[in-house]
C-alpha cells in the first residue's frame, strides 16, 4: 500500500471555493491561502440558527502501536457523507513537535486524511508561528520592563512566564538569560516550553472573538511583584500587541478530506500537557453549518475527552450528543501484557485482558452523560477471533460497536460506523453534564478527576504546588476548572502501568495559574511542557526531492 503522503499527493482537490459552497460558505467569507485553504471571516458568515449534532472521538489509552483516533474522526465524517448527511470535520492544526519527533504527520492517514497534507502539517496558515511570536513578545516586553527600571517591582526569581517554540528541544527546558553585561538585561533562570503548550494556544482555542481574546490576554499572569501581587500582560501593555498578532489566526482554517468534506482544522493544544482541544470558534461554526459535525480530543479519554467536557464544554455551552471510543486490537494486546514485537501474533487472550482498559474508558464517558459507540479501527492482522473478544464485551456491556476500516477504504469503511453512531444519537438523547461544579475546591476537583477518572487512591501533593494552591486562593481562582498534565500512557502518571491501574497515588507536583485560559495547570509525575527528540526523530526521513515533492512526512 502507498504511504500516507503518497496517497495525500495523489488526491484530487477540489478547489476551496467549492468546498465552502459545499458547506454553506459564501465566497466573500473566504480569504484563500492558495488554491487548497482559506481562512474563514466569521464576522460576515451566515449561521444556521439550529445547530447541529456534536460527536467526539476519543480512545482507549493510547500506546506505540497506535490507535488511529484522527484516522477515524475524517472517516467518520466521510461515513456520514455517503449516507447523504450534511458534515463537517473540526480538527486540530498538528504542531511540528512531533512531526519532526516521533509520528512525522498529523492529519489522518490512509484514505482518511484531511488535504493538502504536507501544507497542514508544515506551517499550514501560520497559526502556531502567530501563537509563538505573540507569546515570545509578552516574555520579550516583560524582560524589557526589567531592563528599563522595573517599575512594578517585579521578583524576577517569581517570574512564571517562560518562551515558547514549536519544536521538541530538551536543551532550552531550563536556561539561563540575561548574560553577557548591563545591555543584555538582567540575569535570571528561563526556560521553553513547546508552542502547543502556550496558554496563548489555549486562549486561541477558548475565545468567542478577538474583544474576548484580547481580555483573555490581558489576563495572564506572567510573574509577581516583590509585594507577592501577581503582574498581568496588561500590566505590562501588551495584550493589545498580541491581539494584534493574532487577529489572523484566530480565524478558522477551511480545508477538505480526501473525499471532499469540508473541514476546520484550527488550534492544535496537547491533551497531555494542555487541553487538547480544537478551537471553540472552529466547532460552533461547524455546529452552525452542518447537521452532524465530527471533532477529536487528544490522546485518550482520559485525558482528552475529560477536558473536553469539562473545559470546552463548560465554556462553550456545547452539548455532545454521543462519544466515539476508538479501540485497536493491537493497543489491547498490548493492554493486556503483549511486547510490541508480538503484536502481530494472534492473542484473543491479551485482547481479553486489555478490555480492563476499554472498560475503564466507557465508565468514565458514562459519568458525562453521553452515550458512547465503540469503534474498532482494523488493522490488516485483526484476527475476526480477536475482534469478536471486542464485541462480544460492548454486547455484554449494551454498548453499540461497529468495525471501522476507514484507513484502508475511506468513507465506505466508516458507513458502519456513521450508522451505529447515527442511530445512537436518534435513540439514546445525552444527558451531558460536567463532572464537577465550579464551587468545588481546586484540590477537590484535581481528587476528583483523580479519583473518578483515573482511579486513583488519593492525591499526594508536592510542597511547591501547595505553595501556588496558596496564591490560586488568594487570587480568587479557586472557581476554574482544573487542567492535569500527565502522561498520556497509563491512567496514572506512571506510564507503564497499562491496563487498569488502581489503589495509586496520583503527585501533583506543581500548578500554574492560566488566569487568560480560564484555568488551572496541575502538572503531575514526571511529564514535561517540552520534549524531547527520540533517537531517531522523523525528520531524519524527511526531505524534498528534485521536483519539489516533500517525502517521509509518514
Amino acid at each position: 500500500m502507498r504511504s500516507d503522503i503518497e496517497i495525500a499527493q495523489a488526491a484530487d482537490m477540489l478547489p476551496i471555493q467549492d468546498i465552502a459552497a459545499k458547506a454553506g460558505i459564501p465566497s466573500d467569507c473566504l480569504e484563500p491561502y492558495g488554491r487548497y485553504k482559506a481562512k474563514i471571516r466569521l464576522a460576515d458568515l451566515p449561521r444556521r440558527e439550529q445547530e447541529g449534532k456534536l460527536i467526539l472521538v476519543t480512545a482507549i489509552s493510547p500506546t506505540p502501536a497506535g490507535e488511529g483516533k484522527s484516522t477515524t474522526t475524517v472517516g467518520l465524517a466521510q461515513g456520514f457523507a455517503k449516507l447523504g448527511e450534511e458534515v463537517m470535520v473540526a480538527l486540530r492544526e498538528p504542531s511540528l513537535g512531533p512531526c519532526m519527533g516521533v509520528k512525522g504527520g498529523a492529519a489522518g492517514g490512509g484514505y482518511s486524511q484531511v488535504v493538502p497534507m504536507e501544507d497542514i502539517n508544515l506551517h499550514f496558515t501560520g497559526d502556531l508561528h502567530a501563537i509563538t511570536t505573540a507569546h515570545n513578545l509578552l516574555a520579550a516586553m516583560l524582560d524589557n520592563h526589567l531592563q528599563q527600571g522595573n517599575e512594578l517591582g517585579i521578583d524576577p526569581r517569581r517570574i512564571v512566564w517562560k518562551r515558547v517554540m514549536d519544536l521538541n528541544e530538551r536543551a532550552l527546558r531550563h536556561i539561563v538569560v540575561g548574560l553577557g553585561g548591563k545591555v543584555n538585561g538582567v540575569p535570571r533562570e528561563d526556560g521553553f516550553d513547546i508552542t502547543v503548550a502556550s496558554e496563548v494556544m489555549a486562549i486561541l482555542c477558548l475565545a468567542t472573538d478577538l474583544q474576548d481574546m484580547k481580555a483573555r490576554f490581558g489576563r495572564i499572569i506572567v510573574a509577581y511583584t516583590y509585594a507577592g501581587q501577581p503582574v498581568t500582560a496588561a500590566d505590562l501593555h501588551a495584550h493589545g500587541a498580541m491581539t494584534a498578532l493574532m487577529k489572523e489566526a484566530f480565524q478558522p482554517n477551511l480545508v477538505q478530506t480526501l473525499e471532499h468534506v469540508p473541514a476546520l482544522v484550527h488550534g492544535g493544544p496537547f491533551a497531555n500537557i494542555a487541553h487538547g482541544c480544537n478551537s471553540l470558534s472552529a466547532t460552533r461554526t461547524a455546529l452552525h453549518l452542518a447537521d452532524y459535525v465530527i471533532t477529536e480530543a487528544g490522546f485518550g479519554a482520559d485525558l482528552g475527552a475529560e477536558k473536553f467536557f469539562d473545559i470546552k464544554c463548560r465554556y462553550g455551552g456545547l452539548h455532545p450528543a454521543a462519544a466515539v471510543l476508538v479501540a485497536t486490537v493491537r493497543a489491547l494486546k498490548m493492554h493486556g501484557g503483549v511486547a510490541k514485537t508480538d503484536l502481530a501474533v494472534p492473542d484473543a487472550a491479551a485482547v481479553q485482558r486489555g478490555l480492563v482498559n476499554l472498560g475503564k474508558h466507557l465508565e468514565n464517558i458514562a459519568k458525562f452523560g453521553v452515550p458512547a459507540i465503540v469503534a474498532i479501527n482494523a488493522f490488516a492482522d485483526d484476527t475476526r477471533e480477536e475482534m469478536a473478544v471486542i464485541e462480544a464485551f460492548c454486547a455484554a456491556h449494551d454498548v453499540p460497536v461497529a468495525v471501522s476500516d476507514v484507513f484502508m477504504r475511506g468513507g465506505d469503511g466508516g458507513v458502519e460506523l456513521a450508522e451505529a453512531v447515527r442511530k445512537v444519537i436518534a435513540t439514546t438523547p445525552s444527558e451531558f453534564r460536567t463532572l464537577y461544579a465550579d464551587e468545588l475546591s481546586i484540590p477537590d476537583k484535581i481528587r476528583t478527576v483523580a479519583q473518578e477518572i483515573y482511579g486513583a487512591a488519593d492525591v499526594e501533593w508536592i510542597a511547591a504546588a501547595r505553595k501556588t494552591l496558596a496564591d490560586i486562593e488568594a487570587g480568587g481562582y479557586g472557581n476554574l476548572p482544573v487542567c492535569i498534565a500527565k502522561t498520556q500512557y497509563s491512567f496514572s502518571d506512571d506510564p507503564t502501568a497499562l491496563g487498569r491501574p488502581e489503589g495509586f497515588m496520583l503527585q501533583v507536583r506543581e500548578l500554574r495559574i492560566a488566569a487568560g485560559a480560564g484555568f488551572i495547570v496541575a502538572l503531575t509525575g514526571n511529564i514535561m511542557t517540552m520534549p524531547g527528540l527520540p533517537k531517531k526523530p522523523a525528520a531524519e526521513q524527511i526531505d524534498v526531492t528534485e521536483d519539489g515533492r516533500i517525502v517521509g512526512l509518514f
